[in-house]
Order: structure tokens, then C-alpha cells, then sequence
């Protein structure tokens, strides 16, 4: 088999990381056109937002590359 129980199971594991990536990176605009909103320039959304979302990458690189096991061979 390709990819065992585990790496299917990092891969969803990296996949969620990911999401909650995107999801700590969204927000910060405005309503208003005319307003400038600096909210876009917040820690979450310049520096927790991209690791959060290079470690699910890097979960999901694992779970493909790695060489894993399965019990039942």
C-alpha cells in the first residue's frame, strides 16, 4: 500500500493545521474604502498566521516522504 494508516492520519492532521492557518490570517479589513484600517498589520496575521501554516506543510511533507510502518505487515 502507498501510504499506511498513520501517514493518512498526518496528512489530515497537517491539512487542519493549514486551515487554522488561513483562518488565523483572515480579517483585518474595512468597511469603508476611505478608512484605512491598520488591523491587516497585526502579529497574528504577519507572524503567527505563515508558521502556523509552514508547519502544516510541513506535517503534510512528512506524511508523504515518511517511511511508516504499518502493523499489519
Amino acid at each position: 500500500m502507498a501510504t499506511t494508516a498513520k501517514g493518512i492520519k498526518l496528512m489530515i492532521a497537517g491539512l487542519l493545521v493549514m486551515v487554522a492557518g488561513f483562518l488565523l490570517l483572515s480579517g483585518g479589513g474595512s468597511d469603508d474604502p476611505n478608512f484605512f484600517n491598520e488591523a491587516m498589520f497585526d502579529w497574528r496575521r504577519l507572524i503567527a498566521a505563515p508558521i502556523v501554516i509552514i508547519s502544516g506543510i510541513v506535517i503534510e511533507i512528512i506524511a508523504i516522504m515518511g517511511n511508516f510502518k504499518d502493523k499489519s505487515e
